[in-house]
Formats: structure tokens, sequence, C-alpha cells
């Protein structure tokens, strides 16, 4: 609902100055509320009209006068606009102040944006991760070059940002900076959060990104299959170096480690659990999350082997990430692998082939990786052909047991009236076909009432044809059965149909 809203000026009696004029002063009265503050200026009581709020007559200083309070207008009803497309609101002590000039602060993008990162960078090695840090310094560099590029100015305050300026950085990432649609993504996402910041704060009081739609682009992940697992840890390695870059991705392939968590390894976090059985317990360095895993026997050798040759505590002599990329592209030529292998190929390996396919649930492939949303999981996780075709086997099973259960009931059902039928007094069962009750509704039931002896019968006549004429309205389905459903039904209950002299056609 809009706030009412009224400007009033009067002059304040009983503040005579000394050459007898009074204060002209403004009063803001915004649903109910009511404020009031000097005009600057003085007026002669004799000029002014209470009724129009103005001096009255065309003397020059009553146009003086009418010119400055018209001026005030203005002003007060710009200033009551600016607040409610930013804030939403209006009282009258905040347009009171917009007037004045008091308490205005003039918040800017970039001016924000430098101070979230400047306050980030503190958090760099500890809770947040170096590479997080840079993508943010990335996008603040882009925006401060996409400013005077666009709009011809060195920063924008907050209120002004709307969609249009959001549509417009996007193009400019795609254009100017040539950014992929997933590049252009990551980024749009940096900028979302930084200005989440200024919303929650209360600096900013609507949502630019309402309306703004972008999505990622499917991105074909890499994983090796399970037979190419196995090609890598039979493969000889040309050289000791080559085979602890080989040794390592495997390790990554059955823990689902990343590189970072795996050159930070160390022997402490390998601990017996409560099953008895060998564990990593450790956190993730890029997210801090939790991340517990059971160390499978390839896993457990791959240790063994490597056990004594660091001095630092650390469970490998883990080489850089370069250097180590470079090797295992090598490692995958020789293998004759389609995939281009890099580290984190081990970890797309092990959610795909190594969890979900031998059919571990994504929730606790999700805690095995140290995500923190499930939502990331599906990314690393590609469902394989193989495991599809399992599924589809399994699904194929369970409904042939239903199917089963289905035609077993029925048999059961039929055996056990014909059974307990004999039970029934002589008198008291009429049995009757469907399909005779469909033709004849009426003279079904007056046939029920007389081979079962029901009295009564003239007294019910008359609703007995009401209803049974009103179903004679209703639309009839037709039932076309399936020769599968015709099959089925010949080979379980064919002595049925033939007692109760039925034949099922297609």
């Amino acid at each position: 609902m809009r706030s009412t809203f009224k400007v009033l000026f009067y002059v304040k009696k009983g503040s005579e100055k000394p050459n007898g004029n009074l204060p002209l002063m403004c009063r803001l009265t915004v649903d109910g509320e009511i404020k009031q503050f000097s005009c600057k200026m003085d007026v002669p009581l004799r000029l002014w009209d209470v009724k129009n709020n103005r001096a009255s007559g065309k003397s020059v200083e009553a146009q003086r006068i009418n010119l400055a309070v018209d001026k005030i207008r203005v002003e007060v009803n710009r200033r009551y606009q600016e607040l409610m497309q930013t804030d939403g609101y209006v009282t009258a002590a905040k347009l009171k102040d917009a007037y004045l000039g008091i308490g205005v602060k003039q918040e800017t993008l970039l001016k924000l944006f430098e101070q979230h990162n400047a306050e980030f960078a503190k958090k760099v090695g500890h809770s947040r991760a170096q590479g997080t840090f840079r993508r943010y310094q990335t996008v603040c560099s882009h925006i401060r070059e996409f400013l005077p590029h666009t709009y011809k100015r060195e920063d924008i305050p907050l209120k002004e940002l709307n969609l249009t300026f959001i549509n417009d950085f996007e193009y400019f990432l795609r254009t100017k900076k040539k950014c992929r649609t997933n590049t252009v993504w990551g980024y749009m996402i940096v900028l979302k959060h930084i200005v989440s910041i200024a919303r929650n704060d209360g600096r900013l009081p609507f949502n630019p990104f309402a309306g703004y739609i972008n999505s990622p682009e499917s991105v074909n992940r890499g994983y090796l299959t399970q037979k190419e697992i196995q090609t890598l840890m039979d493969a000889l390695m040309k050289n000791t170096y080559h085979e602890l870059v080989r040794d390592l991705f495997v390790f990554s392939v059955f823990t689902g480690l990343a590189y970072s968590d795996v050159k930070n390894l160390t022997a402490d976090r390998l601990q017996t659990f409560f099953d008895g059985n060998l564990w990593i317990i450790t956190r993730r360095k890029k997210t801090n999350t939790e991340s517990n895993i059971r160390l499978l026997d390839v896993p457990k050798r791959i240790i063994e082997k490597y056990r004594g040759l660091t001095k630092d505590g650390c469970v490998f002599p883990v080489p850089s990430n370069g250097s180590y990329n470079k090797i295992l592209k090598e490692i995958g030529k020789q293998c004759g692998f389609k995939v281009r292998l890099t580290y984190h190929v081990a970890r797309h390996t092990n959610a795909t082939t190594v969890l979900l396919s031998h059919g571990v649930p994504i929730e606790t492939v999700s805690r095995l990786l140290g995500h923190t949303n499930i939502k990331t999981t599906p990314i690393y996780a590609k469902i394989t052909v193989q495991k599809i075709s399992q599924d589809m086997e399994t699904l194929s099973y369970k409904l042939e047991e239903m199917e089963k259960n289905i035609l077993l009931t029925y048999t059961k059902l039929y055996r056990a009236y014909e059974e307990q039928k004999k039970y029934v007094p002589e008198g008291n069962l009429f049995e009757v076909k469907f399909e005779d009750f469909e033709a004849d509704a009426f003279g079904t039931t007056k046939l029920a009432y007389e081979k079962l002896g029901i009295r009564e019968f003239d007294c019910a006549e008359a609703a007995i044809r009401q209803y049974t004429d009103r179903k004679k309205g209703y639309k009839k389905n037709k039932y076309e059965y399936k020769p599968r459903t015709i099959q089925l039904v010949n080979e379980n209950w064919g002595y049925a149909l033939k007692d109760w002299d039925y034949e099922i056609h297609p």
C-alpha cells in the first residue's frame, strides 16, 4: 500500500525576529508521522496566506518567498521519490534527513568490492582458498575496467544497480573479455555474492539480479572406466618419477582426494576407526569440510610403498601440480586413453566408476568427496553405461517379481473364494457377471432380490430404478488389452475363465 505524503508550509508564531518577521517552517507528514524543519528565511505575517501555504500578492517580496517555497517543495518531492525507489518505503524522519543531507552516505560497488576483498585476504590460508580469492580479484578488476568502458565513470552507486547493469556486464565479459559461458557464469556468481552483502546489511533494499537468468553449460568431465583403471595400474612406467605420479593418481582414484589434500596428507590423519579398519580422517583444504574415507587394499598398498620417504610427516613426496599434470598427460598417451589425464580426472573416476557404478548412494558419495552441498556431487559423478545397464536389469527383475506377485495374489483369491463359498447356506449366494449387471442393472438387481429371498422389493423399486436409470447416461470406458496381458491371463487364470464362462479378446 502506498504511503500518504503531504508537505505544508507555515510561519512560526511566537518567534518574532527584531524586524517583526516570523520564521518560515516546512512540515512533512508521512503516514501520520510529522517532522518539521526551518526553511532558513523570514516572512512578514501580513504577507502569509495560511489557506494557500504561500505569500499573498504580487509584490517582489511575495514572489521571492513563493519561489523559495516552490524550490523546497520540488526538492522534497524528489527526495521522496528517490527513497521510494531505493528503500521501498519512506518515513518523515528519513525524508527530512534526506532533504537536509543528514546521514547521506553514498555507497558504491567498487568500494564495497574492495572492502570485501581486503577482508577475504586475511582469511586466505585459514578458512578461504587462494584460488577463490584470485577469482574475486579478477571480477573486481573486470568491473573496474567495465565501468569506464560502458558507463564512462570510475564507480557506480549501489542504488543505481539494476538488471540492465547486470546484463551489460555479462555482455562485456563475453565480448570485450572473450570469456566462455561457464567462466561468465562463475564471474556472475561472484558479483551476485557482493550484491547480496549489500542487500543483507540493508544498503541495497532491492535485488538487481531479479529476472536475470544464466546457467552453465554441461561439461563432459572425463573419467576412467574400470578396464582403464586396471590398464593404468598394470602399465610399466619408464622411471620411478613417472611411477610415483601414476601411484598418486591411482591413490586418488580409490580415495577421491584432490591434489592439495593428498599433498597435505600426514601420517596422523591415518587412523583405525571404530569398525577396525584404517581410515583417512581429514578436512578438505578447499572447503574445510570433514572428509572421512575408509582405505581399501589398493591405497593401503600405495601408502606402504612410500612409507618413510618423507621427512615432514607427509604420507607422500608429492611433486608440483604443474609437473604432475605434465607427466600424467604422457602416461595417458602411453596407455592409449582418449581422456586427457589431469589430477581431477582421478576424483571424477572415484565418484563415477568406483562409487556410483558399484551402488554407493549419492548422499554417501557427497560425504566422501567432502562436498558442502549435495548439488555439487552430480557434476562430478557421471552415470556410466554399465551402471545404467545394471540398474535396468535390477528394475526388470523387480517388475517381473511384482508381476508374479500380482498373478499369484489373484490366483489365491479365486481359489479361496471357490473353496469357501460352499460354506454359504443355500439360497444366500447369488453370482452374477459384471457385464450382465451393466447390460441390465435394474433387471439383475430385481433377480438378486428374488434369488436371495429379499422382501419388500416393491418398496425399493422406485429408488433402484431411479439409480439405475441415472447410470445409463454414464459414458463407458473402452478397454483394450495388450497381447502380453491376454497371454498372462490365459496362462495363469485360464481355468477360472472357463469356470466362469469368460473369454478374453484383444
